[in-house]
């Protein structure tokens, strides 16, 4: 298939060059993020390949298809950008790459989570400024604390065996029961019983309008005083305003965060020589007991390596007529 992929850097280029050493796709790497305005680049191409960040709504996807792209290819496990409705009525096949590596991220996750509690980060920059003391950077062992896990899929299990392993009780939530964690020892409950527990509290659960601001000003009042949230998942599923309010009154202890529901302007950028205008962002920076790192969780050389060889591996599965097991559809979400 010819090719166009948008948002790419320079490693997506190494990545994909080596997977596709040896497969016949025609590849062209743009730097834009996929928008209306730059859909017409994908025109004469089979396939737009897209990341998080990019725009595939209904007027973007009408475009595409004007342009004779016949494929979505998401080099990522979501599809909450995605109007699949929209794609199915166009005639658009969207695929995507379910697992890459939920190593990367639970790894990442966990190490916010030590991070933020013995306040490594602070510890660094003061010893580089000739301050050994250590006030202020009192932590707490993570050994016999409650975490509670808000969606058990397959990273939100490795989250589960890691913490498994420092000695942390743990409590979960999901839709169903994952038998591996169960198998742990990880006791399946209600929101309410995770909000009012746990000493730390992840998220692993994709968008949805189910979980579109799931922690919201509410939630944040029914949690244990001084809770940890951890987000590697994705952004909306916070509500930030509400959040910044419990870091004001302490409700909320201390916040990690890997993803951002207004990321699309800021992520995967160099912004070092400019204003940061989300003053909701802004404010989050000021918080001494926030730790923001900028969609970095899936960044290994595993998952790359992986997210490369499935999204060729998809194109592939269309282009010689067979069916995809990682396509996604409305149809198929539907139980259609």
């Amino acid at each position: 298939m010819k090719v166009a992929l948008f948002s790419t850097k320079p490693y997506d280029r190494k990545f994909f060059k080596q997977a596709n050493q040896e497969s016949p796709h025609e590849l062209t790497f743009l730097e834009p993020r996929l928008t209306p305005l730059t859909a017409p680049l994908a025109k004469g191409y089979d396939a737009a390949c897209l990341f998080v960040n990019d725009q595939a709504d209904a007027e973007t996807l009408e475009v595409l298809a004007d342009s004779g792209v016949k494929v979505l290819a998401l080099r990522c496990a979501g599809f909450n950008n995605v109007d699949l409705n929209a794609a199915e009525r166009l005639g658009l096949t969207v695929v995507r790459v379910p697992a890459y590596s939920p190593h990367a991220v639970a790894e990442h996750t966990v190490g916010l989570m030590l991070t933020l509690n013995r306040q490594i980060h602070r510890g660094y920059n003061r010893v580089r400024e000739g301050n050994f003391a250590l006030d202020g950077l009192l932590g707490f062992d993570l050994h016999e604390k409650v975490v509670g896990i808000i969606g058990t899929g397959i990273i939100g299990a490795v989250v589960a065996k890691i913490l498994s392993g420092f000695g942390c009780h743990l409590l979960a939530y999901d839709v169903r029961e994952n038998p591996d964690c169960v198998e742990l020892g990880v006791n399946y409950t209600s929101l309410d019983e995770i909000y009012a527990k746990s000493d730390v509290i992840t998220l692993h659960c994709p968008l949805t309008p189910q979980t579109h601001h799931l922690i919201n000003a509410d939630a944040i009042a029914e949690m244990k005083p001084g809770v940890m949230l951890i987000n590697t998942s994705r952004g909306g599923i916070v509500e930030t305003p509400a959040v910044i309010d419990g870091l004001k009154t302490s409700r909320v202890g201390s916040l990690g965060i890997d993803v951002y529901e207004e990321e699309g302007d800021l992520f995967f950028e160099d912004l070092s020589n400019f204003v940061i205008r989300d003053d909701v962002f802004a404010r989050l920076l000021t918080f001494p007991n926030v730790l923001v790192t900028g969609h970095q969780a899936f960044f290994t050389e595993e998952a790359l390596q992986q997210i490369a060889g499935t999204t060729l591996g998809n194109l592939q599965d269309l282009a010689d007529g067979r069916e995809c097991p990682n396509e996604v559809s409305a149809a198929k979400l539907s139980g259609g």
